[in-house]
């Protein structure tokens, strides 16, 4: 097992704003660039084996003010990359439901959170499979551990439910705060 450190990136303006930001590429603002700071700052005297991170820019920034901190360069992986939001990119969820009638969609009570999509995005299920793949790489090239991971509240959430053994239909549980970390143990396959 390798135990990765799950870190979301600092906030950015479209956290402030409630705006789906997918992959759109936000950098941090001035708050997400203190929050980095500060978590990096934490870690004092910690020793990490490696720091994998996003390559969208707000993920990306958060992990080279982390790399400062513990002495490591930053590795990025396209994989790492947020859920897909497709058509729903950029938009607040009043904006998402005036365009995409829910009305329109089978009863709520019916969708499955894990197999949903935006038009044109990627399913929670899809987003899991990526982000295993990505660690099972990460813990073979890494089996000594420990290791940061840089990225995305909900990208990273799928990792945490499958490292606890959580549902998928529940990831939107466990979506963590602006640079919050949850630690896990990744199996080497």
């Amino acid at each position: 097992m390798t135990e990765l450190w799950l870190i979301r990136h600092g906030q950015t303006d479209w956290n402030l704003e409630g705006r789906y930001q997918g992959q759109a590429d936000m950098p941090l603002n001035a708050t997400g660039l203190a929050q980095a700071q500060a978590f990096a700052a934490s870690l004092d005297g910690r020793k990490f084996s490696a720091l994998y991170s996003s390559d969208l820019m707000r993920a990306y920034q958060t992990a080279q003010i982390i790399a400062a901190q513990v002495g490591l360069a930053v590795q990025t992986d396209r994989r790492l990359r947020e859920i897909n939001q497709g058509e729903w990119q950029g938009r607040t969820l009043v904006e998402i439901r005036a365009v995409y009638n829910e009305g329109k969609q089978a009863h709520r009570s019916q969708i499955d959170p894990a197999t949903a999509r935006a038009p044109g995005g990627e399913s929670v299920l899809e987003v899991s499979q990526r982000m295993a793949l990505a660690s099972d790489d990460i813990a073979r090239a890494v089996p000594t551990g420990p290791v940061l991971v840089v990225g995305h509240g909900l990208a990273l959430a799928t990792l945490y439910c499958q490292a606890k053994g959580i549902a998928l239909s529940e990831v939107y549980l466990h979506i963590a705060e602006n640079t919050q970390a949850a630690v896990i143990e990744w199996p080497r396959n």
